[in-house]
């Protein structure tokens, strides 16, 4: 009997929710796919882009509960391609941005499972775009990091020198930690008065954007009751976004008041 030639895993980038942000390529992808692996941040409109006789795999992820460890998702997608079949993991934003994405790649691999790569538009551009946030910008910012909130616990991350003026700090899976986040960076020398805008629910109908002051970050996330997901934006290109101001005296401040003039 011939052996069952060994299918390819497509690693998609799925942005950020909205389908309409999704490249053609992944799109065709997730139409010919006999089965996806998806997350939970995968919108219900992009799924339903999918074959009726694709199979679909939730692998969703929520904070300190996965329904499946990640190992168990590294051997499902080797196991699914093993048997011929035609994979996509579906990714939520860039497979390659906090997407885990290298390490279902070096497990495929270590199996002999050829994989491909589909980038997708990262969460933080797709919701700074939606929000009209320039995370660069001449007079405000000439340098923009990307940082996870939960990952390995921010005590073992070292922030230092990514926020502050000219600079724009952007924090992936914050919401939980954002006093943390707040008195992490104040601790390193961030002004307080920053502005910081927090993009929830980004490119979705449902999309809310709120500003507030660095000091007032975690104390504001409870106050508005911010869900995930979520995107922290530090830095003073906050002030361009078109946000809802909830810190009172928001137009007294003097430490950027100027740039809210522009």
């Amino acid at each position: 009997m011939a052996e069952t030639p060994i299918a390819t895993v497509t690693l998609v980038g799925a942005g950020p929710g909205d389908p309409e942000l999704l490249t053609l390529r992944a799109a065709r992808l997730i139409g010919e796919a006999e089965v996806i692996v998806h997350d939970g941040l995968v919108s219900g409109e992009i799924l339903a882009l999918a074959s009726p006789q694709a199979e679909l795999i939730s692998v969703a992820k929520q904070r300190s509960r996965h329904s499946v460890p990640q190992d168990g998702i590294n051997a499902l997608l080797v196991e699914l391609a093993l048997a011929g079949r035609r994979v996509v993991r579906l990714k939520g934003g860039d497979p390659f941005i906090f997407g885990r994405g290298g390490e279902e790649m070096e497990a495929c691999g270590a199996a002999g499972v050829p994989v491909e790569v589909v980038p997708g538009i990262s969460a933080a551009i797709g919701c700074a775009a939606q929000a009209q946030l320039p995370l660069t910008h001449r007079d405000a910012a000439s340098a923009v990091s990307f940082v996870a909130g939960q990952c390995k616990g921010l005590t073992d991350q070292d922030w230092s020198g990514l926020a502050g003026a000219g600079r724009t700090l952007v924090i992936y899976m914050g919401v939980a930690t954002a006093t943390d986040i707040a008195d992490k960076l104040m601790a390193d020398g961030v002004s307080p008065a920053i502005p910081v805008a927090v993009l929830e629910n980004g490119t979705r109908a449902d999309m809310r954007t709120l500003r507030t002051l660095l000091a007032d970050l975690g104390e504001m996330v409870a106050r508005e009751k911010v869900k995930s997901p979520a995107l922290i934006v530090v830095g003073e290109v906050a002030a361009y976004a078109l946000a809802q101001d909830v810190l009172a005296g928001w137009a007294a401040q003097e430490t950027f008041g100027a740039e809210t003039d522009k």
